[in-house]
């Protein structure tokens, strides 16, 4: 026996002897909503076809139906229609309130990318110059001067970011 939610509509296939004849409560796999599943007796009662029945009764029944239900169909698609207007509006709202997010953000975020590169650049860069210090004051002798001034400068900017802190 197939039984659906009543709460998300998902389909379970179920052997009918897990069910009594008075019921029992049933919990969704899917969305693990309970509710009370009775098995409802189905009509058994024979049906019978009375020969008073003419074909043109059935057409012209089956006719009426149709233009009621055409009837019905043509407000429900009119709203559906304006709904559907109404939404692809708002998407293409939101498209454009991205699209310039994106843009302002995306600028702020390179220059903030570019900024943490260039400080780490040049972090590495002091690291290796005092590491190498040495060797290349003694190839290159006229650079003494310029390292020492540089790592000064360096012990003045750390001196003023903690007296600013």
């Amino acid at each position: 026996m197939i039984i659906t939610c009543p709460n998300c509509n998902k389909q379970f296939k179920i052997d009918n002897s897990l069910i009594p004849d008075e019921g029992r409560d049933l919990q969704c796999g899917s969305c693990n909503h309970t509710w009370f599943y009775n098995i409802q007796e189905k009509n058994n009662e024979v049906l019978e076809l009375k020969q008073e029945i003419i074909s043109e009764d059935i057409e012209t029944k089956a006719e009426n139906k149709e233009d009621k239900i055409e009837e019905e169909q043509q407000p429900e698609e009119i709203i559906k229609n304006e709904i559907n207007i109404k939404k692809k509006e708002e998407n293409s709202e939101k498209q454009k309130n991205t699209t310039t997010l994106k843009k302002t953000e995306n600028k702020g975020s390179k220059f903030f990318s570019y900024l943490v590169v260039f400080i780490i650049s040049f972090v590495a860069l002091i690291i290796l110059l005092d590491t190498l210090k040495t060797p290349l004051i003694n190839v290159f002798p006229g650079l003494e001067i310029i390292l020492f001034n540089l790592f000064e400068t360096l012990q003045d900017i750390k001196l003023f970011i903690i007296d600013l802190i």
